[in-house]
């Protein structure tokens, strides 16, 4: 036991021993290791220091050493600057002495100039002089020339028995008879030839458009009527204290008419549309039985929807048939409102299609735009859809419709220009109005009525009879010719030439007429005497 206290004394004893040494030398090691540390940095701040002062020297050295070179730079430059400074300078100095040399040769050149037209001027003045007198002179001469003239005139008269102006006017009347007389025969010279090449190429192409075009008569009334099937069926239609045809009257827009005529009431309106209406309504009244005044508004509207769809429909079957295509909606519904529009008993719509076909068929013979030809044809009378509800000629009214709907210059002419009120621009423009003539001028187009007729014959032989000369007129061949007797003693046979055109041109301004009127001049001489 007491060795193993002493064992145990002995180890503590070393262990403190061992701690104590430890402390010591961690002690000693820090001491130590902070003045090798202390040396270090000194060291280390040296050498920095020496470092930064070779830097800062050497950076002195290339500073002085920029500072030489920019200098010397900047003196080579001044020098260069200099030389350029003079000899921009000598440059200068030589192009004014040039100047300076031009300006005293121009002076010099002016100078003379100066000279000559001094001298020029002189000329001039004494020029002027001369003139002066030459025409003193030949005023003068002038004088006794109009004095020498007054004289021999005088005695001419006196001689003649006739005055200067009797002299001149006879003068001037041979001459104006000269002048007649040569262009009668030259007329009737152009004429012959005009109508050896021109008639005979125009009849073939009409007669080839004719031949082509197949045509009904006329055969549509003016007046609508409306069949019924008894009598009885008037007082049906015009109902209790008249309450029907009123409220038909009010409905359709036109006046019906039921006289003493057997089984036919009239429909009288300025709107063929709504004359058609008010036919489609009565009939279907009397075919259903039942007629008071709410029916007749329950179909009237009916049949006004149906109408408004056949009317297009007869637009787009116009278009189709025609070949022109693209028209604006409206232009359609307007083509097809001309089916319930007749002028002269002649229906519109049928009327233009016909033109389409013979412009289209004159101007494929003639190689011209076949599509404006019928294009301008067929929209040629457009403006009679509405011509009872817009002021204006049905001309007019057709191009503002045409210019409104965009359609081309070259339409809006053809439409414009089909009668003459506008001249033509082109030769589709006049093919249209040639088409339009020959629709309405052929067999059994058109019918006029009596008074209408006569008035325009009497026209006709009135126009004829203004003229000097004229002895007799008569219209013959339903106003398509015209004879005329002319007063021999007045008209020769080479002045008949020109009264025939003059007629004819007056006729043309102041008569409207299908067709074309032959003016045909007569001049007769009769001798008579009797042997006894």
């Amino acid at each position: 036991m007491q060795m193993l206290n002493l064992l145990l004394a002995f180890d503590a004893t070393s262990l403190i021993i061992t701690i104590v040494a430890c402390i010591v030398c961690l002690g000693g090691g820090a001491g130590l290791g902070a003045v090798l540390y202390r040396n270090y940095r000194n060291k280390k701040v040296g050498s920095t220091q020496a470092q930064a002062q070779a830097i800062l020297d050497y950076a002195r050295e290339e500073a002085n050493k920029l500072k030489r070179e920019a200098i010397n730079e900047a003196r080579e430059e001044a020098r260069k600057l200099k030389q350029e400074n003079e000899r921009l300078f000598r440059e200068r100095n030589a192009e004014l002495a040039k100047m300076e040399n031009r300006l005293s040769q121009k002076e010099d050149a002016l100078d003379k100039k100066e000279e000559l037209l001094l001298k020029k001027l002189d000329q001039i003045d004494i020029q002027q002089k001369q003139l002066i007198q030459h025409q003193n002179d030949l005023n003068k001469r002038q004088q006794e020339i109009d004095k020498s003239e007054q004289r021999i005139q005088q005695e001419l008269e006196r001689v003649a028995g006739l005055s200067r102006d009797e002299a001149k006017q006879m003068l001037v009347d041979a001459m104006v008879a000269d002048a007649r007389k040569e262009a009668a025969g030259l007329v009737r010279k152009i004429e012959a030839e005009a109508r050896e090449t021109g008639e005979r190429k125009a009849r073939d192409i009409i007669a080839t458009a004719i031949q082509r075009c197949a045509s009904d008569q006329v055969v549509e009334a003016t007046v609508t009527t409306v069949p019924l099937p008894s009598d009885e069926m008037k007082g049906r239609l015009i109902g209790r204290e008249g309450r029907n045809i009123r409220a038909l009257e009010n409905a359709t827009g036109v006046e019906i008419i039921i006289d003493d005529t057997p089984e036919v009431v009239i429909l009288s309106g300025f709107d063929p549309v709504r004359r058609q209406i008010a036919r489609i309504v009565i009939e279907k009244l009397i075919t259903d039985g039942r007629i008071h005044p709410a029916r007749i508004e329950e179909m009237t509207e009916k049949v006004k929807r149906d109408m408004d769809i056949t009317i297009k429909d007869a637009g787009e079957a116009a278009s189709f048939d025609t070949g022109v295509f693209g028209l604006h909606p409206e232009l359609i519904k307007l083509l097809g409102r001309l089916k319930y529009r007749t002028s002269y008993g002649q229906n519109i719509l049928a009327h233009s299609i016909e033109v389409s076909y013979i412009a289209g068929i004159i101007a494929s013979e003639l190689g011209l735009d076949v599509n404006l030809a019928k294009r301008g044809a067929l929209l040629h009378d457009i403006g009679k859809a509405v011509d009872q509800e817009v002021e204006g000629t049905h001309m007019q009214i057709g191009a503002d419709l045409a210019k409104k709907y965009k359609e081309s210059r070259e339409v809006i002419n053809c439409i414009a220009s089909h009668h003459g009120d506008v001249e033509p621009m082109t030769v589709e423009a006049v093919i249209v109005a040639a088409a339009d003539a020959i629709s309405g001028a052929r067999p059994g187009a058109r019918r006029e009525s009596l008074e209408n007729y006569v008035k325009r014959l009497e026209k006709l032989e009135e126009i004829a009879n203004s003229f000097e000369g004229v002895q007799k007129s008569y219209a013959v061949q339903a106003g398509r010719e015209i004879r005329i007797i002319v007063k021999p003693e007045v008209v020769n046979d080479e002045t008949t030439v020109l009264l025939a055109s003059e007629i004819a041109r007056k006729i043309e301004a102041e008569l409207e007429y299908p067709g074309q009127i032959k003016v045909n001049v007569i001049r007769e001489t009769r001798s008579c005497d009797y042997a006894k």
